[in-house]
């Protein structure tokens, strides 16, 4: 026996008034949401829903998005990580370039990354996304790969900063295939199973980098055979990921028809929509003009400062504590072991307590203390203590995580989404911009400043989560009022408040639009 419950014949369903929350009444003139204005899901289910599924079905259809969409998102992401981090690597292993000008280097990946984010974006919608992901990356594989061409310092600056716009569209991306495919208490984790890749690399580079460095390098420079070892895979994943990796729901290859409508049916209740390829004006402006946006820049600039200068120095943190450079590359890998292991936890956590910003808390108080314990204990010889406050610090990194699961749960409307993606992509840019300055060569080999800032700046950083937390709740109170209200006005019956809320799930009303949105806190 087939396992939907039933399946019956689309219905067009006039759609139902955009509601203004402000003004906390639903408009009463009735417009028609066309294809273009719309969500693309609306040509495939309609308005209302109209075919029921079993949870067993549903559950058999996340297993089965959940062996193809997450493990190649953590492919990409393990991609980029390591690629993004080649030059820490590199920088113990006869790299030409050293003193300011590496800091420089390592500073025009994010310029790079910093300029191309919003037209990356832009240009994503216009496009199917998997696709320009995919021929993304294959294109960073080609330019990592050319690092071991040049030995010049404009070389390697020219190619940071090209691997940066590359490179720039990989989290957007991400956090938007996983919010169309999965409910919002099954987004955090699965961001959390591609996040993790941050810390697994650091494992797996340490290792590779370890081994190389055994390599004489009498025909081939040990940064250089890095550097192609690491462009190769790139450019593998990029294939897989064009062959494989879905662009909606609406789209999936990997889906039956019928699949494709339980996997939409599957998100229709929590109002985020999919897939629009128009970019509308009024959901820029309400980015711009939401307070939570500029909270998550701010949020975004405390994690990404840190970072910036951690992604590029940490090896060169731990080697000062007297290590050789082969046992640095070592000592580095648990370090990812904890980033790992709390990136999955908050991930969790999140989805399990329905919480966002909880989570960031558990991450930044072990790298606060880690970061004290290495401006306190710095000048005590305490080789092993330092080493073990470098390993607490390591755990902030599951913050910007959850920031990315924030995002996907608590943005509806596709522009606005898109819109507040890039910005807390550009913060994130220009945080790790300001990383790599604040560890100054003059600094080493204890950088005592640089780990001032990272204890202040995630300190303050604490209050913010506490502060968004706070608004999404308010928020949630005025629309549970509102729809109170619209409610009694229009004598809506339960069967009649499901319907409304069924025809707003997908025609790509923003957060603050759709009546029937809740934020997660």
């Amino acid at each position: 026996m087939n396992q939907r419950d039933s399946i019956e014949k689309h219905e067009k369903v006039p759609p139902s008034p955009v509601v203004d929350e402000k003004q906390a009444v639903v408009s009463e003139t009735a417009s028609v949401v066309d294809s273009l204005s719309g969500d693309e899901a609306l040509r495939l289910v309609g308005h209302e829903r109209t075919v029921q599924f079993s949870e067993e079905y549903n559950q058999r259809l996340r297993r089965k998005l959940d062996l193809a969409i997450p493990p190649l998102c953590a492919a990409v992401y393990f991609t980029q990580f390591l690629d993004k981090t080649s030059l820490n690597y590199a920088s113990i292993m006869g790299l030409p370039i050293t003193g300011q000008h590496y800091n420089l280097v390592s500073l025009a990946f994010y310029v790079g990354f910093l300029v191309f984010e919003f037209p990356t974006v832009y240009i994503s919608q216009k496009l199917r996304v998997a696709k320009y992901l995919g021929g993304n990356i294959v294109l960073w594989g080609i330019i990592l790969m050319l690092h071991a061409v040049t030995t010049s310092f404009g070389g390697f600056f020219a190619l940071r900063f090209l691997l940066g716009m590359c490179e720039c569209c990989v989290a957007p991306i991400l956090i938007l295939i996983i919010s169309m495919f999965y409910k919002k208490d099954e987004q955090a984790t699965r961001i959390s199973w591609f996040y993790v890749m941050n810390g697994l690399t650091q494992i797996f580079g340490g290792f590779v980098a370890y081994g190389v460095s055994f390599y004489d390098g009498h025909a081939l420079a040990p940064y250089k055979i890095i550097y192609l070892l690491l462009g190769g895979l790139a450019i593998v994943v990029g294939l897989c990921v064009l062959v494989w990796l879905p662009d909606s729901p609406v789209h999936a290859r990997i889906l039956t028809k019928e699949e494709r409508i339980a996997a939409l049916e599957r998100v229709r209740n929590d109002q985020g929509g999919t897939t629009n390829r128009r970019w509308k004006k009024d959901q820029i402006i309400e980015a711009l003009c939401d307070v939570r946006s500029w909270l998550i820049v701010l949020s975004t600039l405390m994690t990404s400062i840190p970072n910036g200068g951690l992604s590029n120095f940490s090896n060169l943190i731990i080697k000062g504590f007297g290590y050789t450079s082969k046992q640095t590359l070592i000592l580095s890998t648990p370090g990812g072991a904890v980033a790992s292991v709390t990136t999955l936890f908050c991930g969790w956590y999140s989805d399990r307590r329905d919480s966002r910003m909880v989570p960031i808390v558990f991450a930044l108080v072990p790298t606060i203390v880690g970061s004290g314990m290495l401006v306190g204990l710095n000048n005590t010889g305490s080789k092993g203590v330092l080493l073990f406050a470098v390993y607490l610090v390591g755990t902030f990194g599951s913050a910007l995580s959850t920031i990315y699961a924030y995002n996907a749960s608590n943005i509806s409307g596709h522009t606005k989404k898109n819109t507040i993606n890039a910005m807390t992509l550009v913060s994130f840019a220009l945080g790790n911009i300001i990383g790599t300055e604040i560890f100054q060569p003059k600094d080493a080999p204890a950088y005592i400043p640089g780990k001032i800032a990272i204890l202040v700046l995630l300190s303050v950083q604490l209050f913010i989560c506490y502060l968004l937390r706070w608004i999404n709740y308010r928020m949630n109170l005025r629309k549970q009022a509102v729809l109170a209200e619209e409610k009694v006005r229009r004598g809506w019956t339960d069967e009649d408040m499901r319907k409304e809320r069924e025809r707003h799930a997908f025609m790509d009303l923003t957060d603050k639009q759709n009546i029937f949105f809740i934020y997660t806190m």
